[in-house]
């Protein structure tokens, strides 16, 4: 094993690792997305698979998931109203109010019983303002691998949060995406490489499938 590769399956030892899943809901990445050029994006590169299959390898090697949904109340109450983003959401056919379909863990992402979801209702971060903090450090959480959407605005929100906080951040290029395309592999290439470790998805499962201990008969 090389030393880039030893050094991974340190950072993805599963007693201090935590697989963050970023809005894979089915509002933004499934068929009815809000978003459709997005969800198309999530589901055509691969990456919303690769999510999926990074969820079930965690949940066989024991590595805690987290999976981060964005929503809001139907009255908007507590809502962002200060950017651009914010306003065209609020009128986008498609809504991400809680409780509804548009909020679920999108397929083929299947949610365990010991995973854990946290929801917010305003901000760009999944980890600013919310009670990711504070889970993580409780779980002993050293590494957050990052997946999800957007390449564009959430995903480096994490990022940057999980960095500033004390996190070693793993970032699997092919389980993240965003629009058009080809920004997300310039934005990892540009920037995530420059405070994450960068990585695919194959990488990261042949380190979790490592680190399981071995069945004796």
């Amino acid at each position: 094993m090389g030393q880039q590769s030893e050094r991974l399956r340190e950072q993805l030892a599963p007693d201090g690792t935590v697989l963050l899943t970023v809005e894979c809901q089915e509002g933004v990445v499934g068929p009815e997305s809000a978003l459709p050029e997005l969800g198309a994006a999530a589901r055509e590169s691969g990456a919303l698979r690769n999510v999926a299959r990074l969820v079930a390898a965690a949940h066989e090697a024991e590595v805690q998931v987290l999976h981060a949904v964005a929503e809001r109340r139907p009255d908007g109450r507590g809502a962002n109203r200060n950017a651009r983003l914010f306003r065209a959401a609020s009128r986008l056919p498609v809504q991400q109010h809680s409780g509804s379909p548009a909020v679920r863990i999108a397929a083929p992402i299947e949610v365990a019983d010991q995973d854990l979801v946290v929801r917010r209702l305003h901000g760009l971060s999944p980890i600013a303002g919310t009670d990711v903090d504070a889970l993580l450090r409780n779980l002993g959480c050293r590494t957050l691998v990052v997946t999800g959407v957007s390449a564009n605005v959430a995903v480096p929100n994490a990022v940057f949060d999980a960095v500033n906080l004390g996190y070693t951040v793993v970032v699997p290029g092919d389980a993240i995406a965003g629009v058009p395309a080809d920004y997300t592999p310039a934005m990892i290439r540009n920037t995530l490489a420059l405070v994450a470790t960068v990585t695919s998805t194959d990488e990261v499962l042949d380190c979790w499938k490592a680190s399981r201990p071995v069945s004796r008969a």
